[in-house]
């Protein structure tokens, strides 16, 4: 009591040393709990997944250096959300801002940021769309995201996406792969009546997207590859290479033909284990319409066309008659 009747009497007797002392308090509060951190991460993003609680969210803006304080963060989201939560999303942090302010956004869901669109084009491999993605997106994880598609090449359809940034690896997947189960719908009882799994349809779409460019082209080729695979004559496409040595440019050496992999069409019979590739609608189409023709070896020249033999002969014929 006497304590307090002293500090009560000071008060009273020094006004304005007493309200300077509570202004120098009040600028240390927010200086040290409100004011932005010293090494805030400006131009990063931030991705708040649905059903993550305000402590989980505190958490993570201080682990990234975005706030001082996980309390203060939490005592200000309950004030300005009353249903005390925070808005799922990903977060733009381009400039520093406060607690008070971060709070307030994340309460209410104001996330600064917007879609980037993407465009997969046809043929892109995982490798291809993880480098586009990188270079739209700019924070994703490339790495990771490598590693999940690497089982879905082939069903990551390629078209034009719109993306938030932070938007995980997971997510692309599976939008991309939702996209080419919808895509695919109305061609399954065309698939079913054509006589063979989906699985190697894709495998066949992903070589034609590889091998031809034009519709036609890449029907004529599904018919004299899908005749060799009948005969258990070898494929013997170069596009695999690519796949196999990760470069764009797949006209295979000698040394290439003679590569120990399962996806080297010269040494074994069949289609590759699986696609080289993830092909666009028309590639798939023109797998399950293939044209019959007499021919059985094609060749791309130079100049773009496509030259066809009936005979290994005429096919010998055709690369001296090109060089």
């Amino acid at each position: 009591m006497k304590f307090h009747y002293r500090v009560t009497s000071w008060i009273k007797k020094y006004p304005l040393e007493a309200g300077m002392i509570v202004l120098f308090a009040l600028t240390l509060f927010a200086v040290g709990f409100i004011s932005a951190t010293p090494n805030y991460p400006e131009g990063s993003v931030i991705t708040i997944r649905s059903g993550s609680t305000i402590s989980e969210t505190a958490s993570l803006l201080r682990e990234d250096h975005v706030i001082r304080s996980g309390f203060v963060f939490s005592v200000f989201v309950r004030v300005f959300n009353s249903r005390g939560g925070v808005l799922e999303g990903t977060y733009s942090l381009p400039r520093k801002e406060n607690v008070l302010s971060l709070a307030y956004r994340f309460a209410k869901g104001i996330t600064g940021t917007k879609p980037v669109k993407v465009t997969i084009p046809e043929g892109s491999t995982t490798r291809e769309v993880g480098e586009i993605l990188l270079a739209a997106l700019g924070d994703f994880d490339i790495v990771r995201f490598q590693s999940l598609a690497k089982s879905e090449e082939g069903y990551l359809f390629p078209d034009t996406y719109f993306f938030l940034p932070g938007t995980p690896p997971e997510t692309v997947i599976q939008d991309m792969r939702s996209t080419f189960d919808k895509r695919i719908k109305p061609l399954e009882e065309q698939i079913r009546t054509f006589g063979v799994p989906l699985d190697e349809v894709v495998i066949m779409a992903s070589i034609l997207e590889k091998e031809a460019r034009q519709t036609e082209t890449r029907r004529t080729v599904a018919g004299i590859l899908w005749k060799r695979i009948d005969n258990n004559f070898p494929l013997q496409v170069d596009a695999v290479f690519g796949y196999i040595f990760n470069r764009a440019t797949y006209s295979p050496t000698f040394e290439d033909l003679e590569v120990d992999s399962p996806y080297n069409t010269y040494k074994n019979l069949g289609l590759p284990p699986g696609p080289i590739a993830n092909p666009g609608l028309d590639a798939i189409e023109a797998a399950i319409t293939p044209i019959q023709t007499p021919y059985f070896f094609y060749l791309t020249g130079k100049d773009g066309n496509m030259y066809y033999a009936k005979t290994f002969d005429e096919h010998v014929a055709n690369r001296v008659r090109l060089r």
